[in-house]
């Protein structure tokens, strides 16, 4: 087993529940862990025995793009996007919303799921 792990992804959206939000944008961290069975990979160092992360990177980016009023729901797409893939064995994912409405008092709002 191993994991294929992208690492600070940053991106714009317009996700949560107050209007603003989701009108003026904010931008995100994402985190994607993605444990698999990579050993042919490993031995052979042929693309078509892993996953690309080209393709993990995609997956986000697009999910990204549609909004959510929450960062819970956002995460859920893209991990049942992830899990679609066929060597996936789990998916770990940690969003932060990095301007949110507690910006004086907190540095950042994460969700993480697993799945």
């Amino acid at each position: 087993m191993g994991k294929i792990i992208l690492e600070n992804i940053k991106l714009f959206g317009y996700h949560g529940c107050i209007p603003e939000e989701s009108s003026i944008g904010s931008y995100y961290r994402v985190n994607i862990e993605v444990e698999l069975d990579f050993y042919q990979a490993s031995i052979s160092d042929d693309l078509s025995k892993t996953i690309d992360y080209v393709h993990l990177y995609r997956i986000v980016k697009e999910e990204m793009a549609i909004n959510s009023k929450l960062l819970e729901h956002l995460a859920h797409r893209i991990i049942q996007r992830i899990n679609k893939i066929d060597l996936v064995q789990s998916t770990r994912i940690k969003i932060c919303k990095e301007n949110h409405p507690l910006k004086n008092n907190v540095d950042k709002i994460c969700v993480i799921l697993n799945g």
